[in-house]
């Protein structure tokens, strides 16, 4: 199975993945932006389109990638990754619906000004242009089409625990 965490950047992904790992029996962590990391070391470069996403061998390696890890793991996938694009997600679960793998769609949700505090005030990786470019397409997709298609936890007043426990009881029951 997969714990798939969406959402935008602040809203908590990494930090809650880790925490559902630890609570999720037999799960590891498994961050897609590792695929995409490996697409931009190629040189000469692909493309320039100004995100990894846009790159078809992307999804396509996302759906491998998680595809051979569980034959060869099994168990629980977590994985942290904002996708706003509605037909790059659909091409990544009917990927991973055709090889039999069971998807649990989240969406990690905060209200934008808390979303721009958080990213504002992270001190890891400080304030940052590109995450806050980011705040209004997660607003149009989650009117459009995101929180229809996921369940929605909403982390304006959670703690990262508080919203990894969420997630474990729902996958769960």
């Amino acid at each position: 199975m997969i714990v798939w965490l969406n959402g935008t950047h602040g809203a908590g992904k990494t930090t809650t993945s880790a925490l559902v790992q630890q609570l999720l029996p037999d799960s590891r962590v498994f961050d897609a932006e590792k695929v995409g990391e490996a697409l931009m070391d190629i040189k000469p470069g692909l493309p320039a389109l100004g995100n990894f996403q846009h790159w078809p061998p992307w999804r396509a390696l996302v759906v491998e990638t998680a595809r051979r890890v569980l034959d060869y793991t099994g168990g629980t996938l977590v994985m942290p990754m904002t996708v706003l694009v509605e037909e790059y997600w659909r091409e990544i679960s009917t990927g991973l619906a055709q090889h039999s793998i069971p998807v649990r769609h989240f969406v990690l949700h905060a209200d934008q000004e808390t979303l721009r505090g958080r990213i504002e005030g992270d001190t890891d990786m400080g304030p940052s242009a590109f995450r806050l470019k980011h705040l209004e397409p997660y607003a149009e997709a989650a009117r459009t089409w995101l929180h229809a298609d996921a369940e929605v936890i909403d982390t304006t007043r959670l703690t990262p625990a508080e919203a990894a426990r969420r997630i474990v009881e729902a996958v769960k029951n």
